[in-house]
């Protein structure tokens, strides 16, 4: 049991925090104001291979293990929790292809997300509006026409929506047989009768667009199914079983940024004739936080690693992701305390942090969710 990084995931690290302090930071704020997604951000990116940091060599891209790319989402984090989800879920959407695309689906879609000087994004078209947690009542309906599948329907809460290339949609050929009836197509976004909805007004995250599908007639290739028909629900869980860490990676990102804020402000704060850090109650408080930083990355280190070991982590991802995204908005909660009334006001980062740490604990399968698939795999 090893708890160091080697050499070069600490240079991996370093570089992803400098584009994180330099890049991502100094905007931060004003595509919060503004609820504005930055392509120029997600170029920057893209040179670097972040926004595809998970394909393997043989389809253009760097190839980094789970437990790399759960380093480099945390640094991403640490920056700007839309700006992070606007990259890192980039990654999830490109999941389903890698685990249940042909080659030949590989090969082409790879070679569109790889290309660093024309950069492209994809999405993950899951939620619906009558299914969030219960996947298998989606209403998306696809029905065969010859060598073609006609979609339609809506998703809503789209990550990356309107600013894509393609989606993985999900869809079902009957709704009557639930899980067993749902299979998943890439949809591209400039095919006929797709169409971008409302684009979302959020609380938080709001550095990345979030918007609702439209699919009235989409007539889609039966090329274009990943894996087969049936298929879809099964392709959906594995994707968020290996995505889930990188969630709860985000968390601990902005968790730590939360914590530091919280620090600094403490020691230059001075209440009762010495800095407030040195008050027992706020000492304890940077204690507890800090420790629960530190816990919250330990699991998200520790499901990547049984991912790339292939050892069954459907138990631990779903920790990591609950542990990390409810210890996001503990601290974040927390550092707003620390920083009194200052906290609330928008000037002072903590007060952006905190908005941004009430989704993580929704999206990507609530932390109730979580806890659901943990409980069933503990009595199974």
């Amino acid at each position: 049991m090893d708890f160091a990084l080697n050499d070069e995931q600490k240079a991996l690290k370093q570089t992803v925090h400098e584009f994180a302090e330099n890049e991502i930071r100094p905007v931060s704020m004003e595509l919060d104001e503004k609820g504005e997604f930055s392509w120029d951000v997600v170029r920057k990116a893209a040179k670097l291979e972040l926004t595809y940091s998970g394909v393997p060599e043989e389809y253009g891209g760097p190839g980094l293990s789970m437990l790399d790319n759960t380093i480099v989402i945390e640094e991403l984090g640490w920056g700007c929790v839309g700006v992070a989800s606007a990259i890192a879920l980039n990654q999830i959407a490109i999941l389903p292809i890698l685990q249940a695309g042909s080659e030949e689906q590989k090969k082409e879609y790879m070679a569109r997300l790889t290309d660093p000087d024309n950069p492209h994004l994809c999405a993950f078209g899951l939620t619906e509006p009558e299914a969030g947690s219960d996947a298998a009542s989606l209403k998306t309906r696809a029905v065969r026409d010859g060598d073609d599948y006609i979609i339609n329907g809506n998703k809503c809460f789209i990550t990356n929506g309107g600013v894509s290339d393609f989606y993985t949609i999900f869809t079902t050929i009957d709704p009557e047989q639930r899980y067993h009836g749902i299979t998943a197509f890439i949809v591209e976004a400039d095919t006929p009768g797709f169409s971008i909805g409302k684009i979302e007004h959020k609380m938080g995250m709001r550095a990345s667009q979030t918007a609702e599908l439209i699919l009235e007639d989409v007539r889609v290739p039966a090329a274009n199914i990943l894996r087969g028909e049936g298929q879809g629900f099964y392709v959906a869980m594995e994707t968020l079983d290996t995505s889930r860490p990188g969630v709860g990676a985000i968390g601990v990102g902005l968790a730590r940024a939360a914590l530091e804020e919280a620090l600094a402000y403490s020691k230059q704060r001075v209440q009762f004739g010495r800095p407030i850090c040195r008050q027992q109650a706020i000492g304890f408080m940077l204690a507890d936080m800090a420790t629960k930083v530190d816990y919250a990355r330990l699991l998200c280190y520790r499901a990547s690693w049984m991912l790339d070991e292939g050892i069954d982590a459907i138990k631990e991802s779903s920790m990591a992701k609950f542990v990390g995204t409810d210890v996001a908005m503990e601290v974040c909660t927390d550092a707003v305390q620390i920083h009194g009334g200052y906290g609330y006001m928008k000037e002072y980062l903590v007060e952006k942090f905190f908005r941004d740490a009430k989704i993580l604990q929704i999206v990507e399968g609530t932390n109730q969710i979580q806890r659901l698939v943990l409980s069933a795999q503990l009595i199974a």
